[in-house]
């Protein structure tokens, strides 16, 4: 293919990509995916090409393009070379019209940049949210040491004890060691947020929101495979994942738990008042993740975020009954906005005078409220908010 029609084809890519935006559709990586797999005469030097204009086109701009034309000469603003393709070569993009108009700039839509500031991320705090992601793992220690491990690529120490930080695009999956359960790709920020919980052997730990599994995994091993772990969610598709992954991991010390939305409790109550700690990983806006879904910002509303906050609140209610006395809870959540994260935190344990926070001590974040953030322009990881508390 011809650079001018690569240009075409994420031009066709992003269309798609925009119109799924709004209407709730497939995420990007699946259009680009799908739409890629669909153009057979594309080689892999093209389709690595076209994926990279694609995403440098949805990090160029902030509110949702009207198109993707629009989009993409959005990104020829920013990366000149692109604009002379606009030349009307064959299978290329038509010449640019006197009246068109490129797509606005900016981290997101003006509504949400303007939350984000409320919550101090912006200027370069903002920018690194669009930022690539790294490739971070964590190396299994039910089956394996970080320090004794050899990998085909050598790894970058992390902050999170068992965490190294590979190059992006790194195939680990074809790894013999990930094959063997040995590692997991796991961001650094979140191997932390586990470490937060301080999981024990032998303690009755429930991980309220597992999703597919990768923060149920590190606290397995943080257990040494002894007490019971209880990973419970809403979404079956989801949690259906975790079994083969936790064979995979030697983890079997894990009881899977289908829950009810809104009925979560007639799942849960054999172990009212008896757990030792609950991570509850809530659902979140995502602000946190832009790195690795740029497109997300797109898709998020208020009234979604106001929707969040009720449910964020609800599970910690949900965690505060299936604590012990002096049983422990981490909230966590992957967005930056503190009407998720820190006031969520607030308004709870205000509601709530059985629960107590308590101190977070780790090598990297910085204190928000009563928990501590990381974010990606401080601390090289996702963004997390997260807190502890204590029930007395």
């Amino acid at each position: 293919m011809t650079p001018a029609a690569r240009v075409q084809a994420a031009i066709e890519l992003l269309d798609g990509i925009i119109t799924a935006a709004r209407e709730g559709g497939a995420p990007a990586d699946r259009i680009v995916a799908d739409g890629l797999r669909a153009r057979r005469y594309a080689g892999s030097k093209d389709r690595r090409a076209i994926r990279e204009l694609v995403y440098g086109a949805i990090r160029a701009c902030g509110p949702v393009p009207e198109n993707g034309r629009a989009a993409m000469l959005r990104l020829a603003q920013v990366q000149p070379d692109i604009a002379g393709l606009f030349s009307g070569a064959p299978y290329g993009p038509a010449p640019v019209v006197a009246e068109e108009v490129a797509a606005q700039g900016g981290v997101a839509p003006e509504w949400l940049a303007r939350r984000l500031a409320a919550s101090d991320i912006a200027g370069e705090e903002a920018e690194a949210l669009l930022g690539r992601a790294p490739l971070d793992i964590r190396v299994n220690t039910l089956k394996a040491a970080r320090d004794g491990l050899t990998l085909p690529v050598d790894g970058e120490a992390l902050l999170a004890p068992n965490g190294l930080r590979l190059p992006a695009g790194t195939p680990v999956e074809q790894w013999e060691a990930y094959r063997d359960g040995l590692i997991e790709v796991q961001d650094g920020g979140s191997q932390l947020a586990c470490l937060a919980l301080d999981a024990q052997a032998g303690e009755t730990v429930v991980d309220l929101c597992a999703g597919a599994g990768g923060k149920t995994l590190a606290l397995a091993a943080a257990m040494q495979n002894s007490g019971t772990l209880i990973a419970c969610d809403t979404n079956r598709q989801r949690l259906s994942r975790l079994r083969p992954r936790a064979e995979r991991a030697g983890a079997g010390n894990i009881t899977e738990l289908l829950l009810n939305p809104m009925r979560e409790m007639e799942a849960l109550e054999q172990w009212r008042g008896k757990a030792d700690a609950v991570l509850v990983d809530a659902p979140c806006s995502g602000t946190g993740t832009w790195r690795r879904n740029p497109e997300s910002r797109w898709r998020i509303t208020a009234q979604e975020i106001e929707k969040l906050s009720i449910l964020q609140f609800r599970l910690l209610e949900i965690a505060t009954g299936l604590l012990r006395p002096g049983g422990r809870l981490v909230y966590v959540v992957c967005s930056l906005l503190d009407e998720e994260g820190s006031q969520v935190f607030d308004r709870f344990t205000a509601a709530y005078p059985e629960i107590s926070a308590t101190p977070l001590t780790l090598s990297a974040g910085r204190s928000r409220g009563r928990g501590m953030r990381l974010t990606p322009y401080h601390d090289g990881t996702d963004g997390f908010f997260f807190a502890r508390a204590a029930k007395v």
